[in-house]
C-alpha cells in the first residue's frame, strides 16, 4: 500500500541518494507500479538514458497532444530504437477535442486562460490519467530550478491529486548538471534545443527564448509565471 507516511518512509531512506540511486530503487522494488511519463524535454531524456539503458521493459509513456513539433515525433523515433524500446504514446479523446474546437476554435489557448486549461486537460492531463492508472509511483523530470511554481519540489512526494507516490529524481539539478550528463553519454536530445528552446511543449503555445530569459519564458508566454502550468503537475502536492 501507497500512502504518505510510505513516503515519508521511503524519503527518509532515500535521503541523500542520488538521481541514479533514486531511479534504481523504485526500479528494483515498485518497477510493475511505475510509470515513467516522459515530456521528451532535455530533463526526461536523462531519466529515459537511466531506465532504460537496464530496464528495456519499464512502463514509458508520452502524450501526443496533435500539436507536437515534427522534431518531437523525429525524437520519440529515435529514443525508441536508440534503447530499443517502445514507449506508448497516448492520445487525447477525439470526440471531445473535436467538440471544444468547434465551441472555440482551432486556437482557443490564445483566448482566455480557462481556454488554455481545458485544452491542457483534453490533450494533456486525461490521457495521462489513463496512462498512470493502476500504477502507484510516477516518475517526473521536474526540477526546481524550471521555475517559481516548482520552488519547493521534493524528491519524492505524496501526489494527492492522483494518490501515487511522485518521484522527481532530478529535482535538485541545475540546467547545467542535465547537458554535462547529455554530452557524457551521448543521449539522443530534441534538436530545438539547439535553437534557443530551452523547455517544449506544443509547438502553438512554446517559442525560442531570448538570451536572459527564464527557461520557462517560452511556455505561454503570453500568461503570469505563476499561472504557467499544464494541470498535468499540480501544487496541492503535500511535503513530506
Amino acid at each position: 500500500m501507497v500512502n504518505q507516511e510510505k513516503v515519508k518512509e521511503i524519503s527518509k531512506l532515500l535521503e541523500g541518494a542520488s538521481a541514479q540511486e533514486i531511479v534504481n530503487y523504485f526500479m528494483e522494488y515498485y518497477k510493475n507500479d511505475t510509470v515513467f511519463a516522459t515530456s521528451l524535454g532535455a530533463e526526461d531524456q536523462v531519466l529515459t538514458d537511466m531506465i532504460a539503458t537496464e530496464n528495456k521493459d519499464a512502463y514509458i509513456i508520452t502524450l501526443d497532444t496533435g500539436r507536437l513539433f515534427p522534431e518531437t515525433y523525429t525524437l520519440i523515433d529515435k529514443t525508441n530504437k536508440y534503447y530499443d524500446i517502445k514507449m506508448d504514446v497516448l492520445f487525447p479523446d477525439y470526440q471531445k477535442v473535436q467538440q471544444m474546437v468547434k465551441e472555440k476554435g482551432i486556437n482557443l489557448f490564445y483566448d482566455s486562460l480557462e481556454n488554455r486549461k481545458r485544452c491542457c486537460h483534453l490533450r494533456k492531463t486525461e490521457p495521462l490519467q489513463r496512462g498512470t492508472k493502476g500504477k502507484k509511483v510516477w516518475i517526473t523530470g521536474l526540477r526546481r530550478e524550471q521555475s517559481v511554481t516548482r520552488m519547493n519540489l521534493q524528491p519524492i512526494e505524496w501526489d494527492a491529486q492522483n494518490e501515487m507516490i511522485k518521484v522527481n529524481p532530478v529535482y535538485n539539478w541545475r540546467e547545467s548538471d542535465i547537458w554535462d550528463y547529455i554530452k557524457m553519454n551521448q543521449v539522443p536530445y530534441n534538436e530545438l534545443h539547439d535553437k534557443g528552446y530551452p523547455s517544449i511543449g506544443c509547438e502553438p503555445c512554446t517559442r525560442a527564448v531570448k538570451p536572459g530569459e527564464d527557461v520557462r519564458a517560452g511556455r505561454w508566454w503570453w500568461e503570469e509565471p505563476e499561472k504557467k502550468e499544464c494541470g498535468l503537475h499540480s501544487n496541492n502536492n503535500k511535503k513530506n
